[in-house]
């Protein structure tokens, strides 16, 4: 199942579809349990209700990028060798990863080279380099143009790249390679994106009224703690919103209430960071912080008896999935490590890196872009009888403008790659360059979905850029391994979740504006994006 935000049609209605089987239609589904909101002078009713929803063509079939990087090299553009080297073997990679880390930051890293090369395709190295990653040579690309053949599997594995050019230790996941680490040629990856599907239209019910209920409670902890101390730290809350809205929508618990009570996050978070702690810059002495965590792979055991009881959770609060995963020909034991990874790593470390960057971009936007979100989220709920359904979440354009917006300037997953399958041709909009067979692709996100050759002001946040025309820029946007107009399949990488985190997002927006005026932030760094402190808040007085 994929939580679709898009049609063919001008209106883009969020609506939910359920994979069949392989080369069968797909079947359409309803999303029931609408929320009712504190509008004065609304009653209160709960009524099932189904969105609008377009044809669809098979699940099967998985659509190729509508970039021109799929397509034959154009013959006005000129064929040359792919610029840039590795330099000298081991002290290349050491220097490119000082530079990265430490001397310039990836930011300048990548712009220093482009003016270097004067092009957005080059030859460089890419951390972690020695000794975790055996090659750390990658054809880096940096423009929208380029950047979307790393979602053609006809042209690139994905196979143990998901991490970039070293993979975590199976120790961290059961001794298992999960979905993320799998090429859709691999027979267990359509079995386990199936069962992903599966979870996610099991929920369908949950969804809305689950996420009122925790993200109630995370405004109510923000308020209280701005009452208090005149600030409130939004971080810490919406981990535990988070995590505690994933278990109550897809598996039915509430973590509180049972032996993982509120660890989830904290579990969470030291079991990711040691996955891509290579990866990372923690803000240690450089020397000391490049010896401990850039040179040697920690231990997996160090999160052993943490991971322990997470999948404890997982196992028993996922049984009916788990059940559903037997009947797929996927042993329990896998299916629920794949669940726990797709929940805790993909689900809720997208929600974790994404939702203080909705914040940060709309508190920034300022009091006038603050009004117009509110203006429509109360009309369109109004106008559903109170209620945030679907349905009037398809009258909210605005809402879904600024989604797309904080998806296109701050991609969840800011870095992609894929090994070339065959020896091809890949255009930028200045040329055309030929890879090998074997090479190593590598794209930086934030780079290619603010290319000014494709976006106006691409730099900028511009709240109502997706709206009427600017719908046909939706194809540039691509944080979630595919174009956000194409659909997540069993045989594409196309995260599977694509369309329920799109939903989750919009979800915050309405809460947030259902619930405020206005309200004012501010911002600084954290390991994993950007940490948002609440500074003041203007409750809805319309």
């Amino acid at each position: 199942m994929a939580f679709s935000c898009f049609s063919s049609q001008n209106t883009f209605p969020l609506q939910l579809q359920l994979n069949g089987q392989m080369g069968s239609p797909s079947t359409l589904l309803q999303l029931h349990a609408p929320v009712k909101r504190a509008i004065p002078n609304l009653r209160f009713s709960v009524r099932p209700i189904s969105a609008s929803i377009s044809d669809r063509p098979p699940a099967s079939v998985a659509p190729l990028p509508s970039t021109s990087s799929s397509t034959a090299a154009s013959p006005d553009l000129p064929v040359l060798k792919i610029p840039g080297d590795y330099g000298l073997p081991f002290i290349g990679a050491i220097k490119d990863r000082w530079d990265y880390f430490y001397n310039q930051g990836a930011n300048d890293f990548f712009k220093s080279r482009v003016l270097k090369y004067q092009s957005t395709v080059f030859r460089s190295n890419m951390p972690p380099g020695p000794f975790i990653a055996s090659n750390p040579e990658v054809i880096v690309l940096l423009d929208g143009k380029s950047f979307p053949v790393l979602f053609d599997v006809s042209k690139v594995e994905k196979k143990d790249v998901f991490s970039g050019t070293y993979m975590p230790s199976t120790e961290l996941t059961g001794g298992y390679r999960t979905l993320s680490y799998l090429d859709p040629s691999e027979p267990n990856h359509a079995k386990l994106k199936k069962l992903l599907f599966f979870l996610l239209q099991s929920c369908r019910d949950k969804v809305i009224p689950e996420f009122h209920s925790t993200f109630t409670q995370l405004f109510e902890t923000l308020e209280s703690e701005l009452a208090a101390k005149g600030k409130a730290e939004f971080g810490t809350p919406n981990d535990q919103a988070s995590f505690n809205f994933l278990a109550r929508a897809f598996y039915g618990v509430n973590p509180v209430d049972t032996k993982l009570g509120k660890d989830g996050p904290t579990l969470i978070g030291k079991w990711v960071l040691l996955q891509l702690v290579p990866l990372l810059k923690l803000g240690l002495p450089p020397l000391l912080e490049d010896l401990l965590l850039h040179t040697f792979r920690l231990p997996p055991f160090l999160v052993k008896s943490d991971y322990k009881r997470l999948y404890d959770f997982f196992y028993e609060a996922s049984a009916p999935i788990l059940d559903e995963g037997e009947k797929m020909g996927i042993q329990r034991e896998e299916a629920c490590h794949n669940l726990l990874f797709s929940t805790c790593f993909n689900s809720f470390g997208g929600m974790k890196i994404l939702f203080p960057s909705i914040l940060k971009l709309i508190g920034r936007a300022g009091v006038k872009v603050h009004k117009r979100l509110a203006e429509e989220i109360r009309s369109a709920v109004k106008s559903n009888g109170g209620k945030v359904t679907m349905m009037a979440m398809e009258q909210m354009p605005l809402t879904k403008s600024v989604v797309y917006e904080t998806f296109r300037l701050e991609p969840p997953v800011a870095l992609q790659y894929g090994k070339a399958k065959k020896d091809f041709e890949i255009e930028s909009h200045d040329a055309t360059f030929k890879v090998k067979e074997g090479e190593m692709l590598f794209g930086y996100q934030p780079f290619a979905t603010k290319d000014t050759k494709i976006f106006d002001k691409g730099e900028e946040f511009v709240a109502d850029r997706f709206m009427g025309e600017g719908e046909k820029l939706l194809k540039h946007v691509l944080w979630s391994n595919g174009p956000e107009t194409e659909n997540p399949t069993l045989e594409n990488k196309q995260c599977a979740g694509k369309n329920f985190v799109v939903l989750m997002a919009r979800l915050l927006v309405v809460e947030l504006f259902m619930r405020y005026d206005s309200f004012e932030i501010e911002v600084g760094t954290s390991v994993l994006g950007s940490s948002v402190t609440v500074t003041s808040v203007k409750k809805a007085s319309f």
